[in-house]
């Protein structure tokens, strides 16, 4: 009889999937509730529509690379991380889009969340 076994999940397939769940989440709500987030935030319902059709391919990329993470499709995704943190900092900065209070809050918050999620998909790439 032969028994398979699977290893336990990794700081990195933990990492990736949790940015998966979470930008999952985030862009089906920029998609279907774009109208009064653009009331709240600040920000063009058109962007956050926009914004949530590519967070949605984005979360099929990231769960496909938490499923097989091959070390160059995750230093990709750690790099895109950076990047959307660094994006959402610059426009609270520039004022892009004119957001409100809440909706500077909000960006700061989501920096800071996917800024974390790079340094952890990193630490558990380097650790893997």
């Amino acid at each position: 009889m032969t028994t398979t076994t699977t290893a336990p999940p990794t700081l990195l397939h933990r990492a990736l999937a949790l940015d998966a769940a979470v930008t999952g989440v985030n862009g089906a709500a920029y998609l279907l509730a774009a109208g009064p987030l653009a009331d709240l935030l600040g920000l063009p319902a058109a962007w956050l529509r926009g914004t949530g059709v590519f967070l949605l391919v984005f979360t099929a990329a990231v769960g496909s690379v938490a499923a097989r993470p091959v070390p160059s499709a995750v230093r990709a995704v750690v790099a895109a991380n950076a990047l959307w943190a660094a994006g959402s900092i610059a426009v609270v900065l520039a004022g892009i889009g004119t957001p409100t209070t809440p909706g500077a809050v909000w960006l700061v918050l989501q920096a800071a969340v996917v800024a974390a999620f790079a340094v952890l998909q990193a630490a558990g790439l380097r650790r893997s």
